[in-house]
């Protein structure tokens, strides 16, 4: 289906493994669920997922990432199960007709599907909200500006289990990327975006 406007909202790993009580659990997600929620439900048709989906198992994983999940081997799929590998229940409700893009690592990009999944649908601009800003938020958006695609980025809406990091973060996406990137509140984006 094609988006008119050329927007996508890109909606970073909001799920149960960071909401709930895990050892990745993220404090602030609890603050910014009910924008990025307002976000998806006004542009369902037009809203992508990603999910973090970590391997069965740490001898599953490749390279760097085997080590990770040696020292994260009670946050795999098998530890946590698939019901916490899940998006947050008020997101699952809104698919179809938004959709979901499982990654097992921090960048949507890396295996090309999400790029020709936006391109078939003439997407341009994303309008990205999740988490975390200085991990997963930080891939997708390195990644759409080496792709060409304008980044809004919904600070109100991002959310880090490190407040520094989140901060520093976002000087830089205002600093060094302000012709690829913008920075709005929710509030702008509905605004802008209704």
């Amino acid at each position: 289906m094609n988006v008119p406007s050329g927007r996508i909202h890109l909606c970073v790993d909001m799920q149960r493994i960071f909401a709930e009580d895990t050892p990745w659990h993220i404090d602030w997600m609890e603050k910014v669920r009910g924008p990025v929620a307002d976000i998806a439900r006004a542009h369902p048709q037009a809203t992508i997922f990603t999910r973090f989906v970590p391997p069965d198992r740490p001898e599953d994983a490749v390279g760097m990432w085997r080590p990770y999940y040696e020292k994260w081997s009670n946050m795999t799929r098998l530890a946590q199960g698939e019901a916490m590998i899940d998006i947050l229940p008020e997101l699952r409700e809104l698919v179809p007709p938004a959709m979901v893009f499982d990654k097992p690592i921090y960048s949507p990009w890396l295996d090309g599907r999400l790029h020709v999944h936006l391109q078939k649908r003439g997407a341009h601009t994303l309008v990205v909200s999740g988490g975390e800003t200085d991990v997963c938020v930080l891939a997708a958006i390195l990644g759409a500006v080496d792709l060409g695609y304008k980044v809004v980025l919904v600070k109100d809406a991002i959310c880090s289990a490190s407040d520094e990091t989140h901060d520093a973060s976002l000087q830089l996406f205002a600093s060094r990327f302000s012709v690829q990137l913008e920075l709005k509140t929710a509030d702008d984006v509905r605004a802008w975006w209704p």
